[in-house]
């Protein structure tokens, strides 16, 4: 598990309304062999192709039903179809899951080739994946809406190879099952001595987290309750400070309001998405984050990708 790369993709980063630089959102994260989608707005496809992702997608989790967040996923099953898929594909999200994935298999005329499955979430939802899991938590959009937090399992300490040395156990493969959490015994004067993992690996280290919220006014407290200290959180930043009182009235977050919560949660990075289409710029919206946030801010353009290191700590 340690050694798994974590990847997201920005394939669609727009609003309510798309442009010709942005489409509906869409955020992909691959861990490892593993592709998860993040809300599949119409466009998801080409925007899969321009990224050379493939079209290999393990489970989509939406957080609400408002078109420009789950268009997409008719057209994405009917390709997946004609190409050959058998696996089960898993649907997530909050009430009305079951309905709207009756709904596409209705609109679908076609021979379906694998399992389409729905999946009811509510606040404190959890889904065990291997090495990771995938939380839901209550988001603040004028309807029943989820966000979402990929977190992985803790990561063993550090090997101490010298203190095991110094304990009599020989370099090879004695070493790797310590690392693996396992008991070893060595007998270096025939008796035998048993040594344990903790006597030669390091406190556990935290693994990566990645906090999506997708549209929403400010959650930051009921985040906390489930997770802090994000690698990166992927926040509703539909428009500047400018517009707080629109953002208000429609349910959305402001990109200064953003930043509180990267601030709050203690995250690594920031990353605004689901821009308004009346903006031409982030300029405004990364200026009004990085008031408030001493952080990474980004704004990522559509196809951006990011990689998220583990930590050194």
């Amino acid at each position: 598990m340690s050694g798994e790369t974590l990847h997201v993709f920005f394939l669609g980063t727009a609003g309510a309304l798309p442009t010709p630089i942005r489409n509906p959102p869409c955020i992909m994260v691959r861990r490892g062999s593993d592709t998860l989608l993040f809300d599949c707005g119409e466009g998801a496809q080409q925007q899969m192709m321009r990224a050379r992702t493939g079209f290999v997608v393990d489970a989509i989790f939406i957080t609400h039903w408002h078109a420009d967040h789950f268009l997409g996923i008719a057209g994405l099953v009917q390709t997946l179809s004609f190409i050959g898929r058998t696996d089960p594909l898993p649907v997530y999200g909050p009430a009305w899951v079951h309905e709207a994935v009756s709904a596409i298999r209705s609109l679908s005329r076609f021979n379906l080739r694998f399992p389409l499955s729905s999946v009811q979430m509510s606040h404190g939802s959890e889904i065990r994946f291997t090495g990771y899991k995938v939380k839901a938590f209550a988001t603040d959009h004028g309807m029943e809406s989820l966000g979402y937090i990929l977190e992985e399992d803790v990561r063993p300490g550090r090997f101490n190879r010298e203190e095991a040395i110094r304990l009599g156990v020989p370099p090879g493969p004695l070493f790797g099952r310590l690392q693996r959490g396992e008991t070893v015994c060595i007998a270096p004067d025939g008796t035998d001595i048993h040594i344990a993992p903790g006597d030669v690996m390091g406190p556990e280290r935290p693994g990566r987290s990645i906090i999506y919220t997708g549209d929403t006014r400010p959650v930051h407290r009921t985040i906390l309750d489930l997770c802090s200290n994000p690698d990166l959180l992927i926040h509703d930043a539909t428009y500047d400070e400018q517009e707080l009182e629109r953002a208000r009235e429609v349910f959305h977050a402001t990109a200064g309001e953003a930043g509180e919560a990267a601030r709050a949660l203690n995250a690594r990075m920031l990353a605004l998405v689901h821009i308004s289409s009346r903006y031409t710029s982030t300029t405004g919206h990364l200026k009004d984050a990085s008031r408030v946030f001493s952080g990474t801010v980004l704004a990522p353009s559509d196809l951006d990708i990011i990689e998220i290191p583990f930590r050194e700590d």
